[in-house]
C-alpha cells in the first residue's frame, strides 16, 4: 500500500514535506516524487503497526519496514534509496519541531553488492589459449603471458613487471610484486610452466636487443611490453577463438579464481594466491562460485 489517504498524510506531514524538497531543497521532480512515494510507502506501514502520527515512530518499526521491503526481493541499492528518502524525512520533522528525536539517525543502508565479475568457462579458457598459431613468430610469448594470466592469476601490471629472476620454473613458483610493493609466491602449473620455458628458450633471446630492462615479456622492438600491448594480444586471440564476452586481462585473473573455488580450493589459499590483503575481497568469488553450483544442481538434480 502506497496511498495511506488523506487523514495520514496530513498526520505524518507529507504535503509540507513536498514543499519542502521543492522550495528549501530545490530538488527535481523527479527526486521529490521518489522521496514522497518513501514517505508514504512508510506511513501506510506505520499506520498499519499501530503507530498513527510520526511521535509514535520507534527505530524498530523502521527496521521492520526496510526488513519487509528485503524479503519481499527489492534490490539493496532499492532499499538503500529508501533509507535516504526516510532518513530525509525524518530530518525535516526534527527541523520543523514535529519531533524532538530522529527515530533514523541509527537507521543504515544496506550495502549494495558489488557486481560478480565476468569469467570465462574452462573450454572457453582452452579455446582462448588454442587460439595462437604455432607459425606466428609471437606465438610462443603470447601463449606465456595468457597461460601466466589464468595459470596465476596476475595482475597485468604484476605480468609486465616480471623479470627473470622472479621465475623458478623447475621449482613452479613465481615471485610476484602487488599492489603496495608486497611479495608473494605464486605456484605455476606444467602448462604455464611449459609455455613460458619455450618462450623463454626460443624467441625471448631473439627479441633482446639490449632494451629488455630485465622484464621477461618484450615488444617486436625489444622494449618492454606495455600494458597496451597485453590488450592487443589478448583481443586478437579472443578473436580468433570465437569468444563473445567482453574479456579483459582481469577476467583472466577472476577466471583463475573462480575455478579454483569450484575445484575445491579453500578461499584463504585463493586469498593469499591473488594477494588480496583482505580476505572480504576475495569473497566476491563465493558467490560467482555459488551460481556455479546452483546451475549444476538445476542441471544434474531430478527436482533441480
Amino acid at each position: 500500500m502506497t496511498d495511506p489517504g488523506p487523514d495520514v498524510e496530513r498526520e505524518f506531514h507529507l504535503e509540507p514535506f513536498r514543499d519542502h524538497l521543492g522550495f528549501e531543497r530545490g530538488l527535481s521532480p523527479r527526486t521529490i516524487d521518489g522521496y514522497l512515494r518513501e514517505a508514504r510507502r512508510f506511513a501506510a506501514f506505520a499506520v498499519s503497526e499501530g503507530a498513527a502520527s510520526p511521535g509514535q515512530v520507534t527505530y524498530q518499526l523502521l527496521r521492520d519496514h526496510t526488513a519487509r521491503l528485503a524479503e519481499e526481493g527489492r534490490a539493496a541499492s532499492t532499499v538503500a534509496r529508501c533509507v535516504y528518502a526516510l532518513r530525509g524525512y525524518f530530518r525535516f520533522l526534527v527541523v520543523e519541531g514535529v519531533l524532538e528525536a530522529d527515530p533514523s539517525e541509527r537507521l543504515e543502508a544496506p550495502r549494495a553488492g558489488r557486481p560478480l565479475p565476468d569469467v570465462l568457462s574452462v573450454p572457453e579458457i582452452e579455446a582462448l589459449i588454442g587460439a595462437v598459431r604455432p607459425d606466428d613468430w609471437a606465438a610462443p610469448r603470447d601463449e606465456g603471458i595468457l597461460e601466466l594470466l589464468y595459470g596465476c592469476g596476475l595482475r597485468v601490471s604484476e605480468l609486465l613487471a616480471l623479470q627473470g629472476r622472479d621465475l623458478d620454473l623447475r621449482e613452479g613458483l613465481v615471485r610476484v610484486r602487488g599492489k603496495g610493493g608486497k611479495e608473494r609466491l605464486v605456484p605455476v602449473g606444467a602448462a604455464a610452466r611449459s609455455a613460458v620455458g619455450r618462450y623463454l628458450r626460443e624467441s625471448r633471446p631473439t627479441l633482446d636487443r639490449g632494451r629488455s630492462q630485465g622484464r621477461v615479456f618484450l615488444n617486436a622492438r625489444g622494449g618492454p611490453l606495455s600494458r597496451m600491448g597485453v590488450w592487443k594480444i589478448l583481443r586478437r586471440h579472443v578473436q580468433r577463438a570465437g569468444i563473445l564476452k567482453r574479456v579483459t586481462p582481469h577476467t583472466l585473473r577472476h577466471s583463475f579464481a573462480t575455478h579454483l573455488l569450484e575445484g575445491g580450493a579453500d578461499l584463504a589459499s585463493v586469498q593469499e594466491m591473488l594477494g588480496h590483503a583482505d580476505i572480504s575481497t576475495t569473497e566476491i568469488y563465493t558467490h560467482v562460485d555459488r551460481s556455479h553450483l546452483r546451475q549444476v544442481h538445476r542441471s544434474h538434480h531430478p527436482r533441480g
